[in-house]
């Protein structure tokens, strides 16, 4: 099966500062482009760690609120010193969590999943920036038509297990949801079968209603008393 690439999903017009960029210059960028964060790279091009809107606004909930009306937030000594910066390299959150655009969708979401980021900086071989992947570009392989899906399916999972006896099933897909039908040679294919096509680009979620094929083909012959003979 063919998956989309991070390489294919990412945007390559990247907006990114540098590591002496001034925070009101961040601000400034973060507005003019409408992102929520921008890569921070070093004298080589590479990225030394992500600058954010929460980065950011970590400086406005380290100041007296004069008013008294908010408790002032505990911040960790870490988060006191990042509140204090002035440049991009003193408040981003550092190291970049990065990809390399050959992972798939799968790669590049656990990462984000494990790592709590909402976007990856892409880089190649020498760390150097190529573009930059957000949950939304992973999101895009939804957006693929049933009709896709179901050739793909058929072609790739189906097709490919047939010589296991798994020739007689069809593929349905509604709205990214794939219901398989028909009968199997072997029970033991079925899950595999599931699986196989869960990891199909803009599947959503797959069902079965599939029965092995002695059970499928086989019937009970009654005689003329009612009885089965």
């Amino acid at each position: 099966m063919e998956h989309r690439t991070i390489g294919e999903l990412m945007t390559r017009k990247v907006v990114s500062v540098q590591l002496d960029t001034p925070f009101k210059d961040i601000a400034q960028i973060l507005a003019d482009h409408a992102v929520s964060a921008v890569p921070v790279l070093d004298s080589l091009g590479r990225p030394a760690g992500v600058v954010s809107e929460a980065d950011l606004l970590r400086k406005a909930a380290d100041r007296s609120d004069l008013s008294g009306r908010t408790p002032l937030p505990h911040l960790e000594a870490w988060e006191r010193a990042r509140a204090e910066g002035r440049t991009a390299g003193e408040l981003m959150s550092a190291p970049a969590v990065c990809a390399h655009p050959e992972w798939t969708v799968v790669e590049a979401a656990r990462l984000m999943e494990v790592q709590h980021v909402k976007r990856l900086p892409v880089v190649d071989e020498t760390d150097t920036l190529l573009g930059i992947v957000s949950r939304a570009d992973l999101l895009r392989v939804f957006l693929r038509q049933d009709k896709a899906i179901q050739e793909e399916i058929s072609r790739e999972v189906i097709g490919r297990t047939a010589r296991l006896g798994a020739s007689a099933l069809t593929a349905d897909v509604v709205q990214g949801q794939v219901t398989l039908h028909g009968s199997v040679d072997n029970p033991l294919l079925i899950p595999v079968l599931l699986r196989m096509c869960a990891g199909v680009d803009g599947v959503v979620a797959v069902s079965e209603d599939v029965k092995p094929a002695m059970a499928a083909g086989s019937s009970t012959a009654v005689d003329g008393s009612g009885a089965p003979s």
